[in-house]
């Protein structure tokens, strides 16, 4: 698909969210777009309530658990994450903003609330052998790091509720790493 379509799909499905009133949050790297330049995707994920997926027909669902469901509108990959996961929610209650994005005002996640869920995902992704989006996930942290430099103590607070102290030491351990790795830039880039 190319960015003219995805971004056509994309309204489209904006306009279909409004108008069947569905609550939902911008996350992933759509989201990521309205914060810095230069991520590519070809996806669209959304946080929204389980029962909200009901009023959406022409979303066709082709996976679906607990806490996330994987589908398609017309050619455009959806992933949505259900409220129904703690941290979802948090996200969803917390750590939200309005941003402009194609002519509109949508509720997107924030970037503290877009890393808590990077975060989240990556100590599974690592598990998982997923190298490219491991590395997507890592970049995108980096980045929204190094234009925003959130407070990671609060961030890694709210994290622990959420993940075990394995996955915890984990998501600290990449996160040295990304600091150590903004430092070297900012030192080289003087």
């Amino acid at each position: 698909m190319n960015a003219d379509s995805l971004l056509a799909q994309v309204e489209q499905l904006f306009n279909l969210l409004e108008s069947r009133k569905v609550d939902y949050v911008l996350v992933g790297g759509i989201a990521l777009l309205t914060y810095v330049e230069g991520r590519n995707t070809q996806d669209i994920d959304l946080i929204m309530a389980l029962p909200s997926l009901t009023k959406l027909s022409e979303i066709k669902i082709e996976s679906q658990d607990m806490y996330f469901a994987h589908g398609k509108f017309e050619d455009l990959q959806i992933d949505i994450l259900f409220t129904k996961n703690p941290l979802f929610a948090i996200v969803e209650e917390k750590y939200t903003t309005t941003k402009q994005f194609m002519d509109r005002s949508i509720r997107c996640a924030t970037v503290e609330g877009l890393i808590l869920l990077k975060l989240f995902a990556l100590p599974s992704l690592y598990r998982q052998g997923s190298f490219e989006r491991v590395g997507i996930y890592e970049n995108d942290i980096a980045t929204l790091m190094n234009a925003f430099n959130p407070n990671m103590t609060s961030l890694f607070k709210e994290l622990s509720n959420h993940l075990n102290e394995t996955d915890m030491n984990e998501a600290r351990r990449i996160i040295t790493d990304i600091e150590a790795r903004i430092q070297k830039f900012r030192k080289a880039s003087k």
